[in-house]
């Protein structure tokens, strides 16, 4: 019997793992056992391993890559990825149709409806068949190369399938675009391990499925199972692709997932039929979806239609009636907003609805809490306008308690703000922060932003911070990201070198640690420590954002005024919006597990320290993993004791049991 040519049967098994995943992720119907599977795998691994010339690209061994170092580089599109226009009704849908019969006149009209899929949008780059780069959204022309991540993707095809009939798609540049999405039931399989492990939910599968494609390191990718499905096939020669259709077509001979519920009408009554249909079924569908698309079908008349803005004329997105869910109101807190404006943010028992987990939502102004008559303790139905932000709809009051206690909006703003005065013009429903406009409140908000002890961006100081702000350069914090030299060699401060100076040092601060972000966004009563113990404790933004009070109260030094802070904040719509904008401009916050010989070492620090600031000394301890405390507790383990010492930290320290040490202790400890 001949030998095995090592070549030969690297590539049979390559050609054969191959074949077998598209069986099991795309077809889900599977010829051979895991356990056939993973024989073969070992063994094209063990082939590798002896041989590693023989490794290819495509191979099933190289879906993990190494970890990124700098985070991820921009891509630009090779064409915009566009948005769509929201319908609601069939009179909307039937105004779209009419709009298109007058810009194309007397032309017959297919239409293309499909599952619209809510997931993290992304291009695929095949060139000659094989995978190269994978793009995210952002923000339409330019987003993120995360194509190391996409690989782990187990749907995602390294090599694209030869079949005949669709040769041509395997050269050139072939560019697939679609949705990355976790389906429900690996969400729910998640979660339920979650728990078992004593760690916090998940909240939605979008939001994870768009952190998981974000981490820099794609071992932990590999690990959380997201699918990808596609929407689009784009060619540099468009006559190879008539219809969306036929794009489908193709998609599924090449061996990608696409949603085999899509389907062609030749009226607007097939669609509506279609588009009632998957509203009374989408909760069987594998993937969350909050409508349909419907497209054009014809591509070149799809082309012809054009674009207004960001949206093309020949498609609408068909948005689904909002969900409703109940749930009960706990407490009213006050977010204070960019301008100044008291914005009330009702705060309640967290509740699904339209699949993702609610737990606070804007009551607007004092004029929609006595419009809704909402008191804390009543049963509010909730529903997500456009399925998209949670607002109150309207109070059950049937089921009202007897303890339910009406809101009293200006006694609110002096309990939560007592240092502050608002006011309430005659013409105005909302009360704002007296003496301070937009603007004052922008400056000092990017200034501290910017300070040492958040993002420490280097040369964005009180003066240049005024200069933006009155330039109009900035109208929010993650403005400074859109900054370029030529806008600030328009201003009067800067020169070639200071402009570029400035417009690097932003740039140094896309990947910035996340409690540094989380103390710069400001959030009233977070200040260094507390942002240390939120990162410590929920380890990512995502989860922060949908943390409740009680597990906000849970964390030590966190107490009820904190937690409804940092609700409030979060809940704020124009908050919201400034996270996502940070997201899109690239902006991801880095969270790093505290290391070093002070972990699990509470410090406090009494008296003036003549060696060095406190700050100096709370920096050095942070570094080595220790914690700097404001004031002592039963877990403080020492107590630095510098000059013009008080005698109330000395008898609590005593009390408590605190190992009481002076300045040049700490420089030991510390050096």
């Amino acid at each position: 019997m001949k030998p095995v040519q090592p070549e030969l049967r690297a590539r049979e098994l390559r050609e054969l793992l191959a074949t077998y995943s598209y069986e099991y992720h795309v077809l889900d119907n599977p010829s051979v056992s895991d356990a056939v599977y993973d024989s073969l795998f070992t063994e094209l691994k063990s082939i590798e391993a002896e041989y590693p010339e023989l490794i290819t690209p495509d191979s099933m061994t190289q879906r993990v890559g190494n970890e990124l170092i700098g985070g991820f580089q921009k891509a630009k599109h090779s064409s915009r990825m566009l948005s769509l226009n929201d319908v609601f009704d069939r009179s909307e849908v039937e105004a779209w149709v009419k709009r298109i019969d007058k810009l194309l006149p007397g032309r017959k009209h297919e239409f293309f409806a499909d599952i619209k899929m809510d997931g993290l949008a992304c291009a695929l780059v095949y060139q000659d068949g094989l995978l190269v780069q994978a793009i995210t959204r952002g923000d339409s022309f330019v987003g993120e190369d995360v194509t190391e991540n996409v690989r782990t993707i187990k749907n995602v095809p390294l090599r694209l399938r030869k079949v005949s009939g669709f040769e041509q798609f395997l050269s050139g540049r072939t560019e697939i675009r679609g949705e990355i999405v976790m389906l429900k039931k690996d969400f729910a399989k998640l979660n339920k391990k979650r728990l078992a492990a004593g760690e916090p939910e998940f909240a939605n599968p979008r939001n994870l499925a768009a952190g998981t494609i974000r981490q820099l390191d794609p071992r932990l990718v590999s690990e959380r199972p997201l699918h990808f499905r596609a929407y689009d096939l784009l060619r540099d020669n468009p006559d190879e692709l008539p219809t969306h259709m036929f794009a489908y077509q193709a998609l599924s001979a090449l061996g990608i997932n696409r949603n085999l519920e899509a389907s062609v009408f030749d009226n607007l009554n097939g669609v509506m039929e279609f588009i009632d249909k998957w509203d009374k079924k989408r909760q069987d569908l594998p993937f969350n979806t909050d409508g349909l698309v419907v497209k054009v079908n014809n591509r070149q008349q799809y082309a012809k239609l054009g674009v207004v803005g960001k949206q093309p004329r020949a498609a609408v997105a068909f948005k689904y009636a909002p969900e409703q869910a109940t749930t009960i109101l706990r407490d009213i807190v006050i977010s204070i907003g960019r301008t100044g404006a008291a914005t009330p943010v009702a705060v309640f028992d967290p509740v699904i609805v339209a699949g993702t987990r609610v737990q606070h939502a804007s009551l607007h102004n004092a004029d929609e809490i006595e419009r809704l008559d909402v008191r804390i303790g009543d049963t509010l139905v909730i529903f997500k306008a456009g399925d998209i932000i949670p607002q109150v709809e309207s109070v059950v009051t049937k089921l009202r308690p007897d303890t339910a206690v009406k809101f009293n909006f200006e006694k609110a703003l002096k309990t939560q703000y007592p240092e502050l005065e608002f006011d309430r013009p005659l013409d105005e429903v909302v009360y704002r922060v007296k003496g301070a406009t937009g603007d004052i409140l922008l400056k000092l908000s990017l200034e501290h932003f910017a300070s040492k002890a958040a993002l420490d961006i280097d040369t964005l100081g009180e003066k240049n911070v005024v200069a933006l702000v009155d330039a109009g350069l900035v109208n929010d914090l993650a403005d400074i990201y859109t900054i370029t030299v030529n806008q600030l060699l328009q201003l009067d401060r800067f020169a070639e070198i200071s402009a570029n100076k400035l417009v690097e040092a932003i740039a140094n601060k896309k990947t910035p640690l996340l409690e540094k972000f989380v103390y710069g966004l400001g959030i009233r009563h977070v200040g260094v420590q507390t942002a240390i113990d939120l990162v410590n404790n929920f380890e990512s933004l995502d989860t922060l954002q949908q943390a409740t009070i009680d597990q906000l109260i849970a964390i030590d030094g966190v107490g009820e005024v904190v937690a409804e802070s940092i609700i409030a904040w979060f809940a704020d719509p124009d908050n919201e919006a400034l996270l996502q904008k940070f997201n899109n401009l690239g902006v991801q916050p880095v969270f790093v597990k505290k290391t070093g010989k002070l972990v699990g070492v509470n410090f406090v620090v009494t008296g003036t320290l003549t060696t060095m600031s406190r700050d100096q000394a709370a920096d050095q301890i942070r570094t080595l993993g220790g914690t700097f405390q404001t004031a002592i507790a039963r877990d403080t383990t020492y107590l630095v004791v510098g000059q013009n010492v008080g005698a109330s930290k000395l008898e609590k320290a005593q009390k408590y049991g605190t190992k009481i040490i002076n300045e040049s202790d700490l420089a030991e400890i510390i050096k």
